[in-house]
């Protein structure tokens, strides 16, 4: 605790206010500013990335997609060495850090840098999402609210959960999933005051950004059938495949992670994560940014957007619809490692929900080669989204309950649960394999 003699408007409100009704305060303070945070970031990505793709060619090649990634990823790294000159590339793993290290006060400057940085990052083209920065201005909002109200080290990090729980329930418009977070992500341990504090900012955080967004959520599901228990069966399978799919993608982002960071020459591994990125963009230019809209259309009924502008744009449907799902999921984890590990500013969340969703795809699709049978492709690519997100990020709840919060579709409550339990369970089988060998 800070020891110098609070001001007189910290003196007058400690004065009349207990610490736990205090705590809830700040914690709802703290979720109106995460929860207006997170709306104006999607909306900064959103008009500098329409700006900036306004005159591309949908035909193949535009070379476009070569200069932007590259640029925003050398631009974000200026801005983060040059002018910042303190790292905030990682946001989750940061704060997962200065918890574990019992250090709750972060600068000023982490309100609103991570903002600007991850525009550049994902209007420029990053593949990736805007949680982990949101997260961290989330983070940084609560914390140095608890710094200016003089708070105690252990109602600082409360509020530095709050802070980060709400970045989360802001950007994906989903006030249990973000509660979640701090239990699975965060592993932070909750007692009373804590669980309030936590779900008093990520309802409020949630409840601000979808009143600012006009009450519409980011990815629209109007499913053309409802869940028919006898397809059960079929949601195993999918889990397993998302399973084995996360294992893959989560090898690949840390073999990725690992090589950029060996690279100590920061222009050069911003300039070698900004061509890997290019030329998955040229490939695929549905790679291009968070990918909402194209998630959307899949869980729509329309894969198109895979092959519009992609190499493959001129193949015959639907094995070239097939064949760049195929691809997307292979080259996926190299345009996110790419954005988040090379110098951008960027989150690893979305990411796996557009993944899980054309995985969602790529299995249905297979499965009308191999064996004939016509599943419902929309609720695999809905389930594939839930699985995945539980099985890379090694948080089944949150990514439970993210994905129904961010549709509203409940009624698909279980086939989520199916896929998001097994997918899950595949990933702790290998780790615990891994740990016996070793």
């Amino acid at each position: 605790m800070i020891s110098h003699t609070p001001p007189g408007f910290v003196r007058w409100v400690k004065a009349r206010i207990s610490p736990t009704p205090l705590i809830f305060i700040l914690a709802f303070i703290t979720g109106l500013g995460a929860g207006a945070c997170a709306y104006a970031l999607k909306e900064m990505i959103r008009h500098i990335s329409k700006w900036l793709t306004a005159g591309l060619d949908s035909s193949w090649p535009d070379w476009m997609l070569v200069a932007l990634p590259v640029a925003g990823i050398v631009l974000t790294g200026i801005f983060v060495r040059y002018i910042l000159r303190h790292d905030i590339t990682h946001g989750v793993s940061r704060i997962i850090g200065r918890l574990r290290n019992k250090d709750y006060t972060m600068r000023t400057s982490s309100i609103w840098s991570p903002m600007i940085a991850s525009t550049i990052t994902l209007g420029f083209g990053g593949s990736a999402g805007a949680e982990g920065p949101i997260a961290y201005v989330g983070a940084g909002i609560g914390s140095n609210l608890a710094r200016w109200m003089q708070l105690t080290p252990d109602q600082m990090k409360i509020l530095l959960g709050c802070g980060a729980a709400a970045g989360i329930a802001g950007i994906f418009k989903s006030p249990v999933g973000g509660f979640l977070f701090t239990l699975e992500v965060l592993r932070m341990e909750l007692v009373t005051i804590s669980v309030m504090g936590v779900l008093t900012a990520t309802i409020t955080a949630a409840t601000t950004a979808y009143m600012l967004s006009g009450f519409t959520p980011d990815i629209a599901f109007a499913p053309a059938s409802s869940f028919d228990p006898a397809m059960t069966g079929w949601f195993l399978a999918l889990g397993v495949f998302i399973g084995l799919y996360a294992l893959y993608y989560s090898s690949m982002m840390t073999v990725m992670q690992r090589l950029y960071n060996s690279i100590s020459n920061p222009w050069l591994r911003n300039l070698s994560g900004g061509l890997i990125l290019a030329v998955a963009l040229m490939m695929f230019p549905a790679l291009y940014g968070e990918g909402y809209t194209v998630i959307t259309s899949l869980l729509a009924g329309d894969a198109s957007p895979l092959l519009k502008g992609s190499v493959l744009q001129s193949g015959g449907m639907p094995m070239a619809l097939t064949a760049a799902a195929a691809l997307i999921v292979a080259i996926k984890t190299f345009a996110t490692s790419a954005s988040n590990s090379a110098g951008g500013v960027a989150g690893d969340f979305a990411p796996t929900l557009f993944a899980g969703a054309v995985g969602g795809l790529l299995f249905a699709s297979l499965v009308r080669i191999v064996t004939g049978v016509e599943l419902p492709a929309e609720q695999m690519v809905y389930a594939g989204m839930a699985g995945m997100m539980a099985g890379a990020v090694r948080a089944p709840l949150m990514a439970l309950f993210l994905t129904v919060e961010m549709t509203g579709r409940y009624e698909f409550f279980f086939p989520l649960l199916v896929a998001t339990a097994v997918s899950f369970g595949i990933v702790r089988l290998r780790n615990l394999r891994s740990f016996i060998i070793a």
